[in-house]
């Protein structure tokens, strides 16, 4: 019970916090109540009874498709089809160009250019950013391969898309 009357006393000894607004200034593009001296702040009239409200982006819900929505087997198929000759396209122009990185590695010992025989430490950076271009290349061969293999298989009808 004391507390109860202790916190309702500091309550009402507040200054009005909840009743009185305090005065807004504008310092440039900056809002404050605490306006500073050397700044040219301006008085922003009207705040109580002005009430500024800013919306952000709204969350868009994930829309629900109705079973009567569903593609039909010959569109699927389609999409099927030219999901396939993209990972294919891009399989292909990936194994081209781990080719040409395994040409140039030549089994770890690439060869020297003439600016690399008297700066050793650029033979080194080319080596390593070769390694590294062969593994991401590997890894994307590998990823590609994997797509390709989770695809459904399908049987050629003749129908071209």
């Amino acid at each position: 019970m004391r507390d109860v009357a202790l916190a309702s006393l500091c309550w009402v000894s507040m200054p009005g916090w909840a009743n009185d607004p305090q005065p807004i200034y504008r310092c440039g593009n900056a809002y404050t109540n605490q306006p500073n001296a050397t700044q040219n702040c301006k008085l922003v009239s009207n705040t109580a009874q002005r009430v500024i409200v800013i919306e952000g982006t709204r969350v868009q819900g994930s829309q629900v498709t109705s079973p009567s929505a569903k593609v039909d087997s010959v569109d699927q198929r389609q999409r099927d089809l030219q999901a396939q000759a993209v990972l294919q396209a891009e399989l292909q122009r990936a194994q081209r160009r781990q080719a040409d990185l395994q040409i140039e590695w030549r089994n770890g010992e690439p060869e020297r250019r003439a600016d690399e025989f008297r700066q050793p430490q650029k033979y080194q950076d080319r080596m390593v950013q070769l390694r590294d271009a062969l593994q991401r290349v590997e890894a994307d061969v590998a990823g590609l391969q994997r797509e390709l293999s989770r695809l459904p298989v399908i049987a050629s009808t003749g129908v071209k898309p």
